[in-house]
């Protein structure tokens, strides 16, 4: 809104000192940070308070595991907090008719609802269980298809590619326009099927390779398949997310690494002279998402000031569930999707953990009559904790002497610290 306050000044002809950084990205994606930060610090109390007076605790299972009944009555659903944070910075600094803008502000109230909802039956209705597996899942499926098809079908979601290419390059940000050796390079805007992928010269994959067909069906065809794996990608992130979810400060912290990253890659996918210094897909408009990732840490940031070990709120499905999903959609629409395995390294063998140890069980069940585990608990921070010794044989017992859970959630962000510098080392390996 301040955002838009300042653009009305300028066609209105008023000029004062320093009214013109708001048309720099990096000056309102600083200022959407520290607002999401103070905002988070300060509200946070507040709502704490509130979850606590009305008795919105966090309700725990005894599963043997050190410290676990001491957070009983831990207020939960402080993804509000995240929520609101995030929403006060994008919505004072962002361009709000951005569509990248739009559409993330639609998935944070969209999974954050869907978490909202999960924790309302949890903590009002006292079903442990919550919302069931198949109506999240139904959730994450049609927000990953309204993305999908809002992709394929918005004039405004395009990529720039290259019709010529010379040696020289000069672009200038003020018209966007590219110059080589006196002369103009040819560039279209069009609608595409390409995302970025590692370890190849010019850095794309295009689904329209998927396609089984070609002519007018093959049209339909790779977009059916970008969409379909926009649905998956949107789906994974926001689970992988959930059940990373389990210690103090481990599911914020992490994405907050993970947050910085994606903020980074819009910068430079979005700035013309940045993108074709680095050889990568440039995304017009893309630059906005760089002021909502802003936004989105400092609220993460913010958050971990009372979300730390021992915590004093927790973020339940409200939180988890939005934060995945912004990472997801965002992470989409910078077509950025398949670096995701390395950059949320942490959320995908958590998730795979819980899919491993699933399946091994019900196998080793129906073959040898009793279940089997591979660890001793999933998800896999729960593995390094003191527990109780679990019943039947696993494959990697539980290490000797076990972590703490502040040792744990440390080490955790080390390694996606690690994950995080990695993915950026991908822009230059080729």
């Amino acid at each position: 809104m301040i955002y838009h306050l300042f653009q009305y000044l300028q066609k209105a002809g008023v000029d004062f000192p320093g009214m013109g950084l708001m048309n720099y990205l990096s000056f309102r994606a600083m200022l959407a940070a520290v607002t999401a930060v103070l905002f988070a610090l300060f509200a946070g109390r507040r709502i704490i308070d509130a979850l606590r007076k009305h008795q919105i605790g966090e309700t725990v299972r005894d599963l043997g595991l050190q410290g676990q009944i001491e957070k009983k009555g831990t207020p939960t659903m402080g993804g509000i907090i995240i929520i609101l944070s995030i929403l006060t910075g994008v919505l004072l600094f962002c361009d709000l008719s951005n569509i990248y803008v739009i559409l993330l502000l639609v998935s944070t109230l969209w999974c954050g609802a869907l978490g909202f909802a999960d924790d309302y039956i949890k903590v009002f209705k006292h079903r442990k269980e919550g919302l069931s597996e198949k109506a999240k899942l139904i959730g994450q499926v049609l927000l990953g298809f309204v993305i999908g098809f809002t992709v394929w079908i918005s004039p405004d979601i395009v990529v720039r590619e290259k019709t010529k290419v010379d040696e020289s390059v000069e672009r200038t940000l003020e018209t966007e326009t590219t110059v080589t050796s006196g002369r103009y390079v040819e560039e279209d805007v069009v609608k595409s099927t390409k995302t970025t992928i590692p370890f190849v010269k010019n850095h794309e994959f295009d689904y329209r390779w998927l396609s089984p067909v070609g002519g007018a069906w093959g049209w339909y065809m790779k977009w059916a398949v970008y969409v379909l794996m926009i649905v998956i990608v949107i789906t994974a992130c926001s689970n992988g997310t959930n059940l990373t979810d389990g210690l103090d400060g481990l599911a914020a912290g992490t994405s907050a690494i993970v947050g910085v990253v994606l903020g980074i890659l819009a910068w430079l996918g979005g700035n013309l002279i940045d993108s074709n210094y680095l050889n990568i897909m440039y995304i017009p408009g893309s630059g906005e998402i760089a002021i909502f990732m802003s936004a989105f840490v400092g609220a993460l940031i913010g958050f971990l000031w009372y979300n730390s070990y021992p915590a004093q709120v927790f973020m339940g499905d409200t939180g988890s569930l939005t934060i995945g999903g912004v990472i997801g959609v965002s992470a989409v629409l910078m077509r950025k999707e398949l670096l995701l395995p390395l950059l949320c390294g942490i959320f995908f063998v958590e998730s795979l953990s819980v899919l491993l140890q699933r399946g091994w069980f019900r196998y080793t069940r129906k073959k040898y009559g009793e279940g089997r585990r591979i660890w001793s608990m999933s998800p896999l921070h729960h593995h390094y904790q003191d527990k109780k010794a679990p019943e039947g044989p696993v494959l990697f017992p539980k290490p000797v002497p076990p972590l703490h859970e502040a040792k744990i959630v440390s080490r955790f962000w080390i390694v996606g610290i690690i994950l995080a510098v990695s993915t950026l080392a991908l822009l230059k390996l080729r």
